[in-house]
């Protein structure tokens, strides 16, 4: 099937045709660099992640554009409140930003440019539109007329009647309508400034996407995203100042991902569950959250809890395991090749997950882009893998049983890593599990390793009742011990503390 993308600016799933073959020109809203990003955007930047990935993928030259807004209000507060210039705040925001996209996997957009180095593109936007009388100069400040844009509010749907007369008195009296939005600001004792034909100042939050997205991708674009909050006014108040300024269409489809609750609340810091990228990776692998958003749709609204994030954590657990159990089983013989029928014969549910998961995948993605689904098909093969791993039991497999199991790992780490997951080997990751887990427990790594080894020497005395007494020691520190022929393992379970 063609590519179906849900366009906010029409309310429904239209087919995706590039403005020009081959090639797409995306632009995402980046963030405000005042503060440690937190999951609210790193929902956002996954969805958008695996977007251009299966963009990608699917043989397109994506011109991918992820601007930082690096002067604004809430930069300048902070700045004078830790006595330092603005850039010393967003240099190092932006810093902590790339460590964090770094740490959930994201690839890395094809230009990331700054607000404050795109100054005079945005000055000659606001000079068309003061030129043209679409927007006046009020005080220090010039603002744009949103009763002069006729499409004002076609992006969310909103009557420009209905908000003006909802609209909050403002302050500013020279303004010409309370929806009017400032596109320069006039500066302000002690405030950087740049200048300009209406006076020193700055440019409004708005401005700066629309003048970085038309340099560097050109005046009409084939995607734009961001956030649903995004929706109103900031997308909004792009579409009008840049097809005001130029008279031609600003964005084609516009994508919105959903909001992420916190135990069914709305995020904020004034409730108090304000939870930052690198607070959750403290104790979540980084995989485990990229699972736990992309097992929604992307449009949908998450809630982000214990139950939800640890859900994501155990199944990627299982694809880990599966992959671990069929690459030690198949080690000695999962490279010969078999027909077809001879696979089947071994297993003909588990080869036609196998033979469909690609196909089903592709379909899934190109229905606005429904990672939820692509991963439902994925955990229906790593069932079945499992099942046809259990039935040999601590056998290895042979011939054309350890082809068809090889095949269908090899198949789930491809498709899996295809939207982040399973990137490492799965020796290193339970490793890197075991010890992040571990650390929520209080328990160190020599410690654990003692009561181990006292518990094997437990065994070999036979003195059982103490072999249980240290398991069940460690059980109730969420530790789980698991006997093989090639020694003990142990699991953390972390997210649920235990039953007193």
């Amino acid at each position: 099937m063609a590519l179906q993308i849900y366009n906010t600016l029409t309310g429904k799933k239209e087919e995706f045709v590039p403005l020009e073959p081959g090639r797409i020109r995306m632009y995402v809203c980046g963030i405000t660099v005042y503060d440690f990003c937190h999951i609210g955007h790193a929902r956002s930047a996954i969805v958008f992640d695996v977007i251009y990935r299966f963009l990608t993928s699917l043989g397109y030259q994506v011109s991918y554009v992820r601007n930082f807004t690096d002067i604004d209000d809430k930069i300048l507060r902070r700045a004078a409140s830790e006595g330092v210039d603005y850039k010393t705040i967003a240099d190092r925001f932006i810093g902590s930003f790339h460590e964090d996209m770094e740490a959930l996997g994201l690839l890395p957009p094809t230009m990331e440019p700054l607000a404050t180095e795109h100054i005079s593109e945005m000055i000659e936007i606001v000079r068309r539109l003061v030129e043209k009388g679409v927007a006046y100069k009020a005080g220090t400040d010039v603002y744009f007329s949103v009763e002069l844009f006729s499409g004002y509010g076609k992006l969310s749907g909103r009557d420009l009647v209905d908000m003006v007369a909802g609209a909050r008195v403002e302050v500013d009296e020279n303004k010409r309508n309370p929806m009017d939005f400032v596109l320069w600001k006039g500066s302000k004792p002690g405030e950087p400034f740049w200048e300009s034909p209406w006076g020193p100042g700055r440019p409004g939050w708005h401005i700066e996407c629309s003048a970085m997205a038309r340099k560097y991708l050109g005046a009409t674009i084939d995607l734009h995203g961001g956030g649903k909050d995004l929706v109103f006014p900031h997308h909004e108040n792009e579409i009008a100042q840049a097809e005001a300024a130029f008279d031609t269409p600003f964005v084609r489809y516009w994508i919105h991902n959903g909001f992420v609750n916190i135990n069914n609340e709305k995020m904020s810091k004034s409730l108090g569950n304000f939870i930052t990228i690198r607070d959750v990776l403290e104790s979540v692998h980084p995989e485990s959250l990229r699972l736990f958003v992309i097992s929604k749709h992307y449009r949908s609204p998450v809630d982000f809890c214990d139950e939800t994030v640890g859900e994501a954590e155990r199944g990627l657990e299982r694809l880990y395991a599966t992959v671990e159990t069929a690459l030690e089983k198949t080690a000695k013989e999962g490279g010969a090749d078999y027909p077809a029928d001879e696979l089947k014969r071994q297993d003909g549910e588990l080869y036609e997950k196998l033979d469909s998961l690609s196909a089903l995948i592709a379909e899934a993605m190109e229905n606005d882009f429904n990672t939820a689904q692509a991963v439902g098909y994925i955990f229906t093969l790593q069932r079945n893998l499992q099942r046809f791993l259990d039935k040999s039991g601590r056998k290895d497999l042979k011939g054309a049983a350890a082809r068809l199991a090889a095949m269908a790992a090899d198949s789930l780490v491809r498709h899996c890593r295809a939207m982040g997951l399973l990137m490492v080997a799965p020796e290193v990751f339970f490793d890197r599990q075991r010890r992040l887990k571990l650390k929520a427990t209080g328990m160190s790594e020599d410690e654990l390793n003692d009561l181990i080894a006292l518990r094997h020497q437990a065994r070999v005395e036979k003195n059982f009742a103490e072999s249980d007494r240290i398991r069940k020691e460690l059980e109730k520190r969420r530790i789980q011990l698991e006997d093989t022929p090639k020694g003990t393992k142990w699991r953390v379970s972390l997210l649920q503390p235990p039953n007193e």
